[in-house]
């Protein structure tokens, strides 16, 4: 972990895309501005955290669902039972009368 200190105004980059500006400190709170490119999210930390719980409860639950999704469009392994009865039947020949 890198540990900087820093004034107000002053600012730090993270690469290229990021930059961290350091706008008040008043008593034990230190107000925090961060400029980042719109494709970049950002949360607070609990936001964050709260995002990843929601996203593996939902990974868990949609997990029995995908899997009754693939039987219902899996080949069936025995053909006699599809319930389709194909049947191919000679077609006449045409009369030559000319």
């Amino acid at each position: 972990m890198l540990v900087l200190t820093r004034k107000e105004r002053e600012e730090i980059a993270i690469g290229d895309d990021i930059t961290v500006v350091v706008m008040q400190i008043k008593g034990k709170q230190v107000r925090i501005g961060i400029k980042a490119s719109p494709n970049i999210m950002v949360h607070r930390g609990e936001v964050y955290q709260r995002i990843l719980e929601e996203n593996r409860a939902a990974a868990v639950s949609d997990a029995g669902a995908l899997k009754e999704a693939g039987l219902m469009f899996s080949k069936p392994q025995d053909k006699r039972s599809t319930g389709v009865r194909r049947v191919v039947r000679a077609s006449k020949p045409e009369d030559d009368n000319d």
